[in-house]
């Protein structure tokens, strides 16, 4: 999963919890069937708003846990129309950890939709609820943060590079984020998480409590939705949609 960094409001003229609809995924779905299958795209009904989201394919088989299939977003508020068909395509076709989607795979998939809500600064990095809260971390190289003095026995918190940092590596900010299902999904609790999403951003070294202490931490909330290709399929003929 991948996101633009941006402080969004929150959705305007909606109640939070009426914030996703089945519809939502249907249409991500049509998206993607239509650019694969050059079918004709069934016009959406729902109301247009603005929301930063994210878009999830995992692939179901019976009997076996969802397996991640693509994820991307953004957290800069996108036309909900228009948003959800591109970061559709985008999460089936660009997300750089897997193959592009293809046709012979959309019996497998499941879409879910997710719709962020309630931004908020965090007063350290554990300032967040399991289960209600996504995070998203920014931080330094980690050779820029000011260590706290340890004994000379111990490790150094920045002993853990393999080589000194170019001067491009220390103008990089790293960043990434986990939606609010992730943690529970994968066991992890909330230090695992935190350290998790230090990984996710492309940091492979050490971590120190130091670099905990130094990450920005932005917390919110989602409101997400999920249908099966099954399902899709239903919505489209229903619609009058050809298969």
């Amino acid at each position: 999963m991948s996101f633009a960094a941006h402080e969004p409001p929150k959705p305007a003229g909606e109640e939070a919890e009426q914030a996703c609809l089945p519809e939502h995924c249907f249409h991500c779905f049509d998206a993607l069937f239509c650019a694969l299958t050059h079918q004709k795209p069934i016009p959406p009904k729902f109301p247009e708003a603005k929301f930063p989201l994210f878009v999830t394919w995992n692939t179901v088989a019976p009997g076996k846990p969802h397996r991640l299939r693509g994820c991307i977003g953004t957290f800069e508020p996108q036309p909900i129309r228009t948003g959800l068909a591109e970061y559709a395509l985008i999460s089936a076709f660009r997300d750089h950890r897997f193959r592009k989607i293809e046709e012979w795979e959309l019996e497998s998939l499941e879409c879910s939709v997710s719709l962020l809500t309630d931004f908020e600064d965090a007063a350290s990095y554990l300032d967040w609820e399991l289960g209600v809260h996504g995070i998203s971390i920014t931080f330094p190289h980690p050779s820029l943060i000011p260590a706290t003095p340890t004994p000379s026995s111990a490790p150094s918190p920045l002993s853990s590079a393999s080589a000194v940092p170019t001067r491009a590596a220390l103008k990089h900010t790293f960043s990434a984020t986990f939606l609010p299902y992730v943690a529970e999904e994968q066991g992890w609790d909330k230090l695992e998480t935190v350290d998790s999403a230090i990984h996710k951003a492309g940091w492979t070294g050490r971590i120190s409590e130091d670099l905990r202490r130094a990450l920005k931490v932005r917390r919110y909330q989602s409101r997400g939705c999920e249908v099966s290709w099954e399902e899709y399929v239903r919505w489209r003929t229903d619609n009058g949609g050809a298969m």
